[in-house]
Protein backbone atom coordinates (compact mmCIF):
# COMPACT_ATOMS: atom_id res chain seq x y z
CA UNK A 1 0.00 0.00 0.00
CA UNK A 2 1.25 3.39 -0.87
CA UNK A 3 1.87 6.37 1.30
CA UNK A 4 1.65 8.82 -1.51
CA UNK A 5 -1.96 10.72 -2.14
CA UNK A 6 -3.13 12.81 -5.31
CA UNK A 7 -3.70 16.24 -4.94
CA UNK A 8 -5.83 18.13 -7.34
CA UNK A 9 -5.38 21.77 -8.19
CA UNK A 10 -8.60 23.70 -9.55
CA UNK A 11 -9.81 25.79 -11.45
CA UNK A 12 -6.36 24.05 -13.62
CA UNK A 13 -7.32 20.71 -13.27
CA UNK A 14 -3.76 19.64 -12.42
CA UNK A 15 -2.76 16.61 -10.46
CA UNK A 16 -0.02 15.43 -8.89
CA UNK A 17 0.96 12.78 -5.92
CA UNK A 18 2.84 13.55 -2.52
CA UNK A 19 4.23 11.97 -0.25
CA UNK A 20 3.95 10.98 3.44
CA UNK A 21 5.90 13.71 5.48
CA UNK A 22 6.25 15.83 2.51
CA UNK A 23 4.46 19.35 1.95
CA UNK A 24 2.18 19.91 -0.93
CA UNK A 25 4.48 22.89 -2.20
CA UNK A 26 7.55 20.61 -2.53
CA UNK A 27 5.93 17.47 -3.74
CA UNK A 28 4.64 20.06 -6.81
CA UNK A 29 7.87 21.48 -6.80
CA UNK A 30 9.74 17.87 -7.36
CA UNK A 31 7.61 17.16 -10.12
CA UNK A 32 8.13 20.52 -12.16
CA UNK A 33 4.92 22.62 -11.37
CA UNK A 34 5.48 26.00 -10.37
CA UNK A 35 2.67 26.83 -7.50
CA UNK A 36 3.13 30.75 -6.20
CA UNK A 37 5.19 30.75 -3.07
CA UNK A 38 7.41 33.02 -1.33
CA UNK A 39 9.53 32.31 1.37
CA UNK A 40 8.27 28.81 1.28
CA UNK A 41 8.75 28.65 5.12
CA UNK A 42 4.82 29.64 6.21
CA UNK A 43 5.66 33.89 7.02
CA UNK A 44 4.41 34.87 3.93
CA UNK A 45 0.87 34.15 2.40
CA UNK A 46 1.94 33.54 -1.20
CA UNK A 47 0.72 30.10 -1.30
CA UNK A 48 -2.91 30.16 0.11
CA UNK A 49 -5.68 28.24 -0.89
CA UNK A 50 -8.20 26.89 -0.41
CA UNK A 51 -9.32 23.21 0.70
CA UNK A 52 -11.95 21.90 -1.44
CA UNK A 53 -11.67 18.47 0.30
CA UNK A 54 -9.47 16.04 2.17
CA UNK A 55 -7.83 15.41 5.35
CA UNK A 56 -4.48 17.76 5.90
CA UNK A 57 -2.61 19.05 8.77
CA UNK A 58 -0.09 21.59 8.83
CA UNK A 59 3.21 22.27 10.47
CA UNK A 60 3.67 25.69 12.12
CA UNK A 61 3.25 28.85 10.28
CA UNK A 62 3.12 32.42 11.14
CA UNK A 63 -0.36 33.46 11.79
CA UNK A 64 0.49 37.08 9.59
CA UNK A 65 0.72 34.54 6.88
CA UNK A 66 -2.77 32.77 7.64
CA UNK A 67 -4.42 34.11 10.36
CA UNK A 68 -7.81 32.22 12.40
CA UNK A 69 -10.45 33.68 10.43
CA UNK A 70 -9.09 32.38 7.12
CA UNK A 71 -8.07 28.82 8.60
CA UNK A 72 -11.91 28.28 9.68
CA UNK A 73 -12.87 29.35 6.72
CA UNK A 74 -10.72 26.28 4.94
CA UNK A 75 -7.50 28.59 3.52
CA UNK A 76 -4.42 26.41 3.86
CA UNK A 77 -0.89 27.29 3.15
CA UNK A 78 1.11 25.09 0.52
CA UNK A 79 3.79 24.98 1.95
CA UNK A 80 3.43 23.81 5.29
CA UNK A 81 0.17 21.09 4.47
CA UNK A 82 0.63 17.66 4.65
CA UNK A 83 -1.89 15.48 3.31
CA UNK A 84 -3.26 12.47 5.19
CA UNK A 85 -5.69 11.96 1.96
CA UNK A 86 -6.05 12.56 -1.63
CA UNK A 87 -6.75 15.90 -1.64
CA UNK A 88 -8.63 19.06 -3.54
CA UNK A 89 -7.47 22.12 -3.63
CA UNK A 90 -8.64 25.58 -5.15
CA UNK A 91 -6.04 28.27 -6.49
CA UNK A 92 -6.87 31.66 -5.45
CA UNK A 93 -3.20 33.21 -7.44
CA UNK A 94 -2.07 31.27 -10.13
CA UNK A 95 -0.61 32.32 -13.38
CA UNK A 96 -1.03 30.10 -16.48
CA UNK A 97 2.34 31.18 -18.27
CA UNK A 98 3.67 30.30 -15.24
CA UNK A 99 2.33 26.61 -14.60
CA UNK A 100 3.51 26.38 -18.36
CA UNK A 101 7.01 27.10 -17.93
CA UNK A 102 7.71 24.90 -14.98
CA UNK A 103 10.68 23.49 -14.23
CA UNK A 104 11.81 20.51 -11.65
CA UNK A 105 13.05 21.39 -8.60
CA UNK A 106 16.49 18.80 -8.19
CA UNK A 107 19.23 18.81 -6.42
CA UNK A 108 23.31 19.90 -7.63
CA UNK A 109 26.22 19.46 -6.40
CA UNK A 110 29.03 21.87 -6.82
CA UNK A 111 31.82 24.24 -6.01
CA UNK A 112 32.67 27.64 -5.50
CA UNK A 113 34.72 28.57 -8.02
CA UNK A 114 35.29 32.32 -7.52
CA UNK A 115 34.49 34.61 -4.85
CA UNK A 116 35.10 38.66 -5.94
CA UNK A 117 34.73 42.11 -3.98
CA UNK A 118 32.16 44.31 -6.12
CA UNK A 119 31.84 46.78 -3.29
CA UNK A 120 32.60 47.27 0.45
CA UNK A 121 29.21 45.17 1.12
CA UNK A 122 28.33 43.05 -1.75
CA UNK A 123 30.18 40.02 -2.93
CA UNK A 124 30.03 38.26 -5.79
CA UNK A 125 30.13 34.53 -6.16
CA UNK A 126 30.45 31.81 -8.59
CA UNK A 127 29.61 28.00 -8.50
CA UNK A 128 30.56 24.99 -10.78
CA UNK A 129 27.74 22.12 -10.63
CA UNK A 130 28.39 18.72 -11.66
CA UNK A 131 25.15 18.94 -13.84
CA UNK A 132 23.62 21.36 -16.05
CA UNK A 133 20.93 22.99 -14.56
CA UNK A 134 17.51 24.39 -16.35
CA UNK A 135 16.26 27.85 -15.01
CA UNK A 136 14.36 30.89 -16.35
CA UNK A 137 15.97 34.42 -15.95
CA UNK A 138 15.23 35.55 -12.81
CA UNK A 139 14.65 32.91 -10.85
CA UNK A 140 16.98 31.50 -7.29
CA UNK A 141 17.98 28.51 -5.68
CA UNK A 142 18.72 27.31 -2.09
CA UNK A 143 22.47 26.78 -1.45
CA UNK A 144 23.82 25.38 1.36
CA UNK A 145 27.37 25.02 2.61
CA UNK A 146 29.32 24.01 5.30
CA UNK A 147 31.12 26.08 7.01
CA UNK A 148 35.46 26.23 7.97
CA UNK A 149 33.86 25.66 11.27
CA UNK A 150 31.63 22.96 10.65
CA UNK A 151 28.25 25.00 10.33
CA UNK A 152 25.95 23.91 7.77
CA UNK A 153 24.33 27.08 6.11
CA UNK A 154 21.33 27.00 3.58
CA UNK A 155 20.14 30.94 2.03
CA UNK A 156 18.34 31.70 -1.31
CA UNK A 157 20.09 33.35 -3.96
CA UNK A 158 19.20 34.57 -7.89
CA UNK A 159 21.13 33.91 -10.42
CA UNK A 160 23.03 36.82 -12.00
CA UNK A 161 23.56 34.82 -14.90
CA UNK A 162 21.67 34.21 -18.16
CA UNK A 163 19.99 30.51 -18.56
CA UNK A 164 22.22 29.60 -21.38
CA UNK A 165 25.02 28.85 -18.78
CA UNK A 166 23.75 25.83 -16.98
CA UNK A 167 27.09 24.78 -15.39
CA UNK A 168 28.37 27.56 -14.06
CA UNK A 169 25.85 29.72 -12.15
CA UNK A 170 27.07 33.43 -10.70
CA UNK A 171 25.48 35.45 -7.88
CA UNK A 172 25.44 38.74 -6.35
CA UNK A 173 25.34 39.03 -2.60
CA UNK A 174 24.58 41.88 -0.13
CA UNK A 175 26.55 41.31 3.12
CA UNK A 176 24.35 41.98 6.22
CA UNK A 177 25.39 42.39 10.03
CA UNK A 178 23.73 39.85 10.62
CA UNK A 179 23.94 37.76 7.47
CA UNK A 180 25.84 34.56 7.99
CA UNK A 181 26.88 33.26 4.54
CA UNK A 182 27.86 36.92 3.79
CA UNK A 183 29.48 37.00 6.72
CA UNK A 184 31.06 33.60 5.92
CA UNK A 185 32.38 35.03 2.90
CA UNK A 186 34.42 37.50 4.56
CA UNK A 187 35.90 35.91 7.28
CA UNK A 188 36.98 32.75 5.00
CA UNK A 189 34.52 30.31 6.52
CA UNK A 190 33.35 30.11 2.97
CA UNK A 191 35.86 30.32 0.41
CA UNK A 192 36.73 29.18 -3.16
CA UNK A 193 36.96 25.38 -3.30
CA UNK A 194 33.84 24.42 -0.90
CA UNK A 195 32.00 22.47 -2.16
CA UNK A 196 28.19 23.10 -1.89
CA UNK A 197 24.75 21.93 -2.36
CA UNK A 198 22.04 24.16 -5.13
CA UNK A 199 18.82 23.23 -4.88
CA UNK A 200 16.03 24.51 -7.24
CA UNK A 201 14.97 26.44 -9.27
CA UNK A 202 12.66 28.63 -7.68
CA UNK A 203 10.86 31.80 -7.90
CA UNK A 204 7.75 33.30 -10.29
CA UNK A 205 9.54 36.62 -10.97
CA UNK A 206 10.76 35.60 -14.23
CA UNK A 207 11.29 37.42 -17.84
CA UNK A 208 8.13 36.76 -19.83
CA UNK A 209 8.66 36.69 -23.20
CA UNK A 210 6.55 38.45 -26.65
CA UNK A 211 5.84 41.00 -24.73
CA UNK A 212 5.04 44.63 -25.80
CA UNK A 213 5.77 47.99 -24.79
CA UNK A 214 8.76 49.04 -22.41
CA UNK A 215 11.08 47.13 -19.85
CA UNK A 216 11.47 48.35 -16.25
CA UNK A 217 14.12 46.81 -14.15
CA UNK A 218 14.34 48.38 -10.57
CA UNK A 219 17.05 46.70 -8.26
CA UNK A 220 18.83 47.92 -5.43
CA UNK A 221 21.45 45.88 -2.97
CA UNK A 222 21.65 42.13 -4.35
CA UNK A 223 18.84 43.17 -6.41
CA UNK A 224 21.28 43.50 -8.75
CA UNK A 225 21.55 39.57 -9.20
CA UNK A 226 18.32 38.80 -11.11
CA UNK A 227 17.57 42.30 -13.01
CA UNK A 228 21.34 41.45 -14.44
CA UNK A 229 20.28 37.91 -15.28
CA UNK A 230 16.75 39.67 -16.97
CA UNK A 231 18.53 42.25 -18.26
CA UNK A 232 21.31 40.30 -20.31
CA UNK A 233 18.60 37.84 -21.33
CA UNK A 234 16.58 39.79 -22.79
CA UNK A 235 18.93 41.76 -24.82
CA UNK A 236 19.80 37.79 -26.00
CA UNK A 237 16.31 37.33 -27.08
CA UNK A 238 16.57 40.20 -30.28
CA UNK A 239 13.70 41.52 -28.56
CA UNK A 240 13.31 44.88 -29.69
CA UNK A 241 12.22 46.83 -26.49
CA UNK A 242 13.18 50.44 -24.45
CA UNK A 243 14.86 49.42 -21.55
CA UNK A 244 15.13 51.61 -18.32
CA UNK A 245 16.90 49.76 -15.62
CA UNK A 246 16.77 51.87 -11.89
CA UNK A 247 19.25 51.00 -9.91
CA UNK A 248 18.81 52.07 -6.26
CA UNK A 249 22.18 53.02 -3.83
CA UNK A 250 23.20 54.89 -1.28
CA UNK A 251 26.61 56.87 -2.66
CA UNK A 252 28.39 55.81 -5.72
CA UNK A 253 30.97 53.64 -3.71
CA UNK A 254 28.09 51.46 -3.76
CA UNK A 255 27.43 51.48 -7.61
CA UNK A 256 28.79 48.43 -9.50
CA UNK A 257 29.38 46.68 -12.91
CA UNK A 258 29.49 50.39 -14.31
CA UNK A 259 32.07 49.47 -16.85
CA UNK A 260 29.82 46.33 -18.35
CA UNK A 261 26.43 48.89 -17.99
CA UNK A 262 28.78 51.35 -19.99
CA UNK A 263 28.92 48.69 -22.69
CA UNK A 264 25.79 47.43 -23.16
CA UNK A 265 24.17 50.50 -23.66
CA UNK A 266 26.90 51.60 -25.99
CA UNK A 267 25.99 48.52 -27.61
CA UNK A 268 22.58 49.04 -27.69
CA UNK A 269 20.95 52.50 -27.63
CA UNK A 270 17.52 51.24 -26.47
CA UNK A 271 18.74 50.51 -22.88
CA UNK A 272 18.76 53.21 -20.40
CA UNK A 273 20.80 53.17 -17.01
CA UNK A 274 19.81 55.17 -14.06
CA UNK A 275 21.15 55.54 -11.40
CA UNK A 276 19.86 56.79 -8.28
CA UNK A 277 21.59 57.77 -4.65
CA UNK A 278 19.79 58.47 -1.59
CA UNK A 279 22.77 59.28 0.49
CA UNK A 280 24.96 61.84 -2.14
CA UNK A 281 24.05 65.05 -1.01
CA UNK A 282 27.80 66.14 0.11
CA UNK A 283 28.46 64.47 -3.58
CA UNK A 284 28.53 67.68 -5.46
CA UNK A 285 30.42 65.66 -8.62
CA UNK A 286 27.25 63.38 -8.60
CA UNK A 287 24.91 64.63 -11.63
CA UNK A 288 22.68 61.98 -11.67
CA UNK A 289 19.32 61.36 -9.86
CA UNK A 290 19.07 61.75 -6.21
CA UNK A 291 16.37 60.46 -3.42
CA UNK A 292 14.79 57.43 -3.21
CA UNK A 293 15.35 54.79 -6.28
CA UNK A 294 11.07 54.57 -6.26
CA UNK A 295 10.89 58.64 -6.51
CA UNK A 296 12.74 58.32 -9.48
CA UNK A 297 10.65 55.63 -11.05
CA UNK A 298 7.65 57.62 -10.53
CA UNK A 299 8.79 60.95 -12.63
CA UNK A 300 10.58 59.06 -15.32
CA UNK A 301 7.30 57.13 -16.18
CA UNK A 302 5.49 60.33 -15.97
CA UNK A 303 7.37 62.05 -18.07
CA UNK A 304 7.97 59.57 -20.42
CA UNK A 305 3.93 59.24 -20.39
CA UNK A 306 4.32 55.46 -20.49
CA UNK A 307 0.43 54.95 -18.95
CA UNK A 308 1.12 51.02 -17.69
CA UNK A 309 2.24 49.73 -21.11
CA UNK A 310 4.98 47.46 -20.42
CA UNK A 311 6.15 45.30 -17.68
CA UNK A 312 8.32 45.64 -14.44
CA UNK A 313 10.46 43.71 -12.68
CA UNK A 314 11.23 44.54 -9.55
CA UNK A 315 14.32 43.09 -6.30
CA UNK A 316 15.65 44.26 -3.49
CA UNK A 317 14.20 44.55 -0.10
CA UNK A 318 11.52 45.11 1.34
CA UNK A 319 11.75 48.41 2.09
CA UNK A 320 11.95 49.62 -1.74
CA UNK A 321 9.57 47.12 -3.41
CA UNK A 322 6.47 48.47 -0.80
CA UNK A 323 7.25 51.90 -2.11
CA UNK A 324 7.51 51.12 -5.86
CA UNK A 325 4.17 49.70 -5.73
CA UNK A 326 1.80 52.31 -5.18
CA UNK A 327 4.04 54.30 -7.96
CA UNK A 328 3.70 51.62 -10.75
CA UNK A 329 -0.60 51.43 -9.81
CA UNK A 330 -0.83 54.76 -9.89
CA UNK A 331 0.88 54.81 -13.53
CA UNK A 332 -1.45 52.34 -14.52
CA UNK A 333 0.59 49.39 -14.67
CA UNK A 334 -2.04 46.22 -13.86
CA UNK A 335 -0.78 44.10 -11.32
CA UNK A 336 -0.08 40.61 -13.97
CA UNK A 337 2.63 43.10 -15.74
CA UNK A 338 4.30 43.88 -12.19
CA UNK A 339 6.64 41.16 -10.95
CA UNK A 340 8.34 41.56 -7.53
CA UNK A 341 11.40 39.37 -5.58
CA UNK A 342 11.47 41.08 -2.18
CA UNK A 343 14.84 39.85 -0.88
CA UNK A 344 14.52 39.61 2.93
CA UNK A 345 17.25 38.45 5.55
CA UNK A 346 16.95 35.68 8.03
CA UNK A 347 19.16 34.99 10.79
CA UNK A 348 17.39 30.67 10.65
CA UNK A 349 18.67 28.40 8.43
CA UNK A 350 16.47 28.65 4.92
CA UNK A 351 16.22 32.52 4.04
CA UNK A 352 17.26 35.09 2.96
CA UNK A 353 18.67 36.41 -0.55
Amino acid sequence: MSDAHTVRLEPVGVEFEVDKGETVLNAAFRQGIALPHGCKEGQCSACKCVLLDGEVDMLKYSTFALNDMEKDAGHILLCRTLAYSDVEVELLNYDEEVLSKSIAVKAYGGRISNVERLTHDIRGIEIELQAPIKFWAGQYVDITVTTEKGETITRSFSMANTPDQTEKLSFIIKKYPEGKFSGELDSGGIRAGAEVNVVGPYGTCFRREGRHGPLVLVGAGSGMSPIWSILNDHLKSGEERPVYFFYGARTRQDLFHLERISELTTRHSNVNFIPVLSHANDDEAWKGARGFVHETVDATLKQLEVDGQGDVYACGPPPMIDALQPVLFMNGFESERIFFDKFTTSSGATTGH
